[in-house]
């Protein structure tokens, strides 16, 4: 970034606006930042100008510039008092990667975590000059930010590491495909629940219950900051005890006492996020979402089948550029995430327009909640992304499930997204149960017969309903020709 020495150098632009940053191609352009009341600013871009008369008191300006197509590099000029130069600056495609650790985790080895598979390989070869990543700082915040930190970082084997990892194979196999520049936005933290990544006036509007939760924890902590601080003597000394014994014997020291935390501070507080790590991002123009999240929701399922859908419509109402696409993963088969939350995803694809869920029942780990295959789910978004954006007549998803129907003593399942037929890995379908009264379900045969699944078990001989990969960890192998997963699913459970 160059900067011209003036007297008054007092043109700041957003922090998004920067040396490689990507801009998105073929909309308009949105651009502010600060500058001093009454103070005129010009931005130039590409043979572009605009410009606009600070009026705000706070000192905010903003202009857009008209939509131009992919090219680069460019200088991107703001003038006012001062100038400022930002240099190698692109037009291509914009995508923002949000979410929790799934999302976070980064290409490269961290410590305490397992490795990603062929991680070093691809790092070693990870020269795409055209792909630039800028990682949102971690911010939460009880008002709303205008502001963030960051810098944009051009992918190289030298920086890539740090990408996040699922964002990093999207936006590789866009390149490879769309041949324009790709920009990543990264906005997620690990353990963060839908909530902390919504709107305050949304959550008191809706889902009011979310705010009484976070009133009660509140009432909960200082209660039990009362009660630790009255215990924290003979804690204290219980522990220097304890310590002593251990260091004679050997052995592990103890953990020393802490107070509880207090969740008014914690970034799981509801919209704490939101309007510290997204708000600020707005109105900055992309394409659409890449979302890794539900993880955190899943003790409350049947929560999230509102809470999500609601979150992608307030994202799109408050950027304002329509209903954008967004792509989002479902959760890896693990032995702590029950079924209920992936159903809940399916549901929220099914009742939001121009989204579409990335299935991982085959890139999972029981033992691990970071499955260690993230370069399938990128290339699985990219996927997605090429047929809802860019309008590629491909296959993108896996059979989803559309209806069932009784046949005497068989159930006929019928799914959509049929990628040229459905197919099985790995033997005789697996994953399904049938059930006589919707109450108890028990272990099925299952065929496919056509672009249908028959399904029947001995003993139940009028079935009212089936299900797929109903599971904590589900054992499934349904596919379509173009090697993508069927989503698990239940029949007596769509509403």
């Amino acid at each position: 970034m160059t900067f011209a020495v003036a007297l008054h150098a007092d043109v700041t632009p957003h922090a998004l606006f920067c040396d490689h940053a990507v801009l998105q191609r073929d909309k308009p352009i949105p651009v502010w930042g600060q500058a001093a009341p009454g103070e005129k600013v010009t931005v130039r871009l590409a043979g572009k100008v605009a410009e606009t008369t600070v009026a705000a008191a706070d000192g905010r300006w903003s202009v857009r510039l008209p939509a131009q197509p992919a090219g680069g590099p460019f200088t991107l000029v703001f003038e006012g008092n001062n100038r400022v130069e930002l240099n190698d600056v692109w037009l291509g495609e914009v995508w923002l990667c949000s979410g929790q650790s799934n999302m976070e985790r980064q290409l490269g080895l961290r410590s305490g975590q397992k490795p990603l598979v062929n991680w070093e390989t691809e790092v070693a070869s990870a020269d795409y000059p055209q792909i630039r990543h800028f990682a949102v700082a971690r911010t939460p915040s009880d008002t709303s930010k205008t502001n963030t930190a960051g810098k944009c970082e051009v992918c190289s084997p030298q920086t890539v590491a740090q990408f996040t990892a699922v964002g990093y194979y999207f936006g590789r196999e866009l390149q490879r495909h769309l041949k324009v520049p790709i920009g990543l936005i990264h906005s997620s933290w690990g353990g963060t629940p839908a909530e902390t990544w919504m709107r305050g006036d949304l959550l008191a509007a809706q889902f009011p219950e979310v705010l009484a939760a976070k009133e009660k924890a509140v009432a909960s902590y200082k209660e039990a900051l009362a009660k630790y601080k009255v215990d924290e003597p003979a804690l204290l000394k219980a522990w220097v005890e304890a310590t002593t014994a251990a260091k004679a014997a050997g052995k592990p020291e103890p953990k020393k006492p802490a107070g509880p935390r207090d969740p008014s501070t914690s970034q799981n507080r509801p919209a704490s996020l939101y309007q510290g790590m997204i708000a600020p991002l707005q109105p900055y123009s992309f394409r659409g979402v890449i979302w890794y999240q539900g993880e955190a929701n899943a003790g409350r399922a049947e929560a999230y089948r509102t809470l999500f859908p609601a979150l992608i419509g307030d994202w799109r109402a408050q950027w304002g550029q329509g209903d954008f696409p967004f792509l989002f993963v479902q959760i890896a088969p693990f032995k702590g995430q029950p079924p209920e939350i992936r159903d809940a995803q399916l549901h929220a694809w099914r009742v939001t327009p121009n989204t579409t869920m990335v299935v991982t029942t085959d890139v999972g780990d029981a033992n691990d909640i970071h499955p260690t295959r993230k370069e399938p789910v990128g290339i699985r978004l990219a996927l997605a992304a090429r047929a809802l954006a860019y309008g590629e007549k491909i296959a993108y998803s896996g059979p989803r499930f559309t209806g069932a129907a009784v046949a005497g003593s068989k159930m006929i399942v019928s799914f959509d997204h049929l990628g040229g037929g459905l197919v099985t890995k790995d033997g005789p379908l697996r994953g399904f149960t049938i059930s006589a009264d919707g109450k108890t379900f028990v272990p099925a045969l299952a065929d496919i017969v056509g672009d249908t699944v028959t399904v029947h078990a001995d003993g139940v001989t009028t079935p009212v309903a089936v299900r797929y990969g109903w599971a904590n960890v589900p054992d499934v192998n349904l596919f379509n020709a173009a090697g993508l997963p069927a989503s698990p699913f239940r029949s007596d459970g769509e509403r």
